[in-house]
């Protein structure tokens, strides 16, 4: 054990910083762009806010062409796009754009899913008593879907972890990547079980912080 610890330990450190930058980075972008994109596929379908079918059409095809596309192929699709913004297409912070793009959708349709099971009686109420669509935003759809919005980031946080580890298949870095160069091609079976054990512990402990928090706001 001594000996793994020396030998694996500053890897496995190096590889946490990695997928901590990756997945922290991600995380942020997606739900800085996924939750108003949800919100706009909804109100656009909803003929009582703001129809328009033309922009909900455009957005739902590219998402559903985003979705459509194995994690790995969509990365390596976007290779000319990240180096473009990043000027790096491997490591951590090269790992960040094809993260961000396939969560993105995810998050959207998730936060749109969340919005759907609010009492249309309420918007009903809100737009007869003449509130604007940002006030319905923000004192209805917001509050009242509070509960499935967080259920949803913690949904897509655990996907990006997925994610983040098949990054390591195309050298982007991670615990995902010290898996492979360390458990499957050098037979290190300990290396293997060690992150596959520690990846199930992220993913449990995340699943249950985001229950918690959900909790507070269920009604």
């Amino acid at each position: 054990m001594k000996t793994f610890i020396e030998t694996i330990g500053p890897e496995f450190s190096k590889a946490l910083g990695e997928s901590t930058i990756m997945v922290g980075a991600s995380m942020a972008i997606t739900i800085l762009l996924g939750i108003p994109l949800g919100i706009l596929l909804y109100i656009t379908s909803q003929g009582l806010i703001w129809k328009q079918a033309w922009i909900r059409s455009v957005s739902n095809v590219i998402i559903n062409v985003i979705r459509s596309i194995p994690f790995i192929i969509l990365m390596v699709a976007l290779i000319p796009i990240t180096r473009l913004l990043v000027g790096n297409s491997t490591g951590a912070i090269g790992a960040i754009i094809p993260l961000s793009v396939a969560a993105i959708p995810l998050l959207a349709r998730l936060v749109e899913t969340a919005l759907r099971h609010i009492d249309k009686g309420v918007l009903e109420s809100s737009v007869a008593a003449g509130a604007s669509t940002w006030q319905i935003i923000k004192y209805v759809l917001l509050p009242e879907a509070t509960y499935g919005i967080i259920q949803a980031m913690t949904l897509t946080l655990i996907n990006i972890i997925a994610y983040s580890a098949t990054v390591g298949a195309v050298g982007g870095g991670g615990v995902g990547d010290l898996a492979i160069r360390y458990g499957y091609y050098r037979y290190d079976n300990v290396t293997l079980i060690v992150t596959i054990v520690f990846l199930v512990v992220v993913v449990q402990a995340i699943q249950l912080i985001g229950d918690k928090i959900a909790e507070c706001f269920k009604k």
